[in-house]
């Protein structure tokens, strides 16, 4: 069977359009109207990604950073959970944790925030996207100009969360802290979590 033939197939079978992405890859508005399209689909360099199940670990330290960032929130800033942020024309990642400004919410119906909009990105690390965040993401992020980033690893499951400030000269994000049991620092605010509450979720 000849490669004209095997692509005339696959076009017939019951794939789902976006499954053939566009020549110049998809663009940061088409996640809002692909249909069919799995939940928590990211955007990276023009290509879709595709979330894995998730970890008892993962979910249980969204939660935790949820919860406990929630509390000492300023009132000019809110807390929202996987939701999607579009950085440039062909970056639409989604963040486990983002805080942004309360003027960013503007409809209910909405479904992402702009980078300028955002102050910090928390990624949790799973194993199927252990690059993206390491490397990936953080990059895109600090192109973006948002200020502050965080990385949680899970160490035995214990968390391991690693705090970055953007150096705004070099649109580089420049490591402040490691943090083991207890997370405290004063940027973007004052913030206190005891890493540890991760047991009793």
């Amino acid at each position: 069977m000849t490669a004209e033939a095997v692509s005339i197939d696959m076009r017939e079978s019951s794939l789902p359009d976006w499954i053939f992405p566009p020549p110049e890859g998809f663009v940061a508005e088409d996640l809002d109207h692909i249909t069919d399209l799995p939940a928590h689909t990211e955007l990276i360099d023009g290509s879709l990604v595709f979330v894995s199940p998730q970890a008892s670990f993962h979910m249980r330290m969204v939660d935790l950073l949820v919860l406990s960032l929630r509390r000492t929130v300023p009132d000019d800033f809110r807390i929202r959970r996987e939701m999607s942020v579009i950085l440039a024309k062909d970056q639409r990642p989604e963040p486990d944790v983002c805080v942004i400004r309360a003027g960013a919410d503007q409809s209910p119906e909405q479904t992402y925030y702009h980078a300028q909009d955002v102050t910090l990105v928390v990624e949790v690390v799973s194993p199927e996207s252990r690059s993206r965040d390491r490397k990936r993401k953080p990059a895109l992020y600090a192109e973006a100009g948002i200020p502050h980033f965080w990385r949680v690893e899970s160490s035995a499951g214990r968390p391991v969360v690693y705090v970055h400030e953007l150096d705004p000269p070099t649109s580089i994000y420049v490591p402040t802290g490691i943090h083991h049991e207890r997370l405290k620092t004063t940027v973007p605010f004052d913030i206190d979590l005891d890493l540890t509450e991760i047991d009793r979720l």
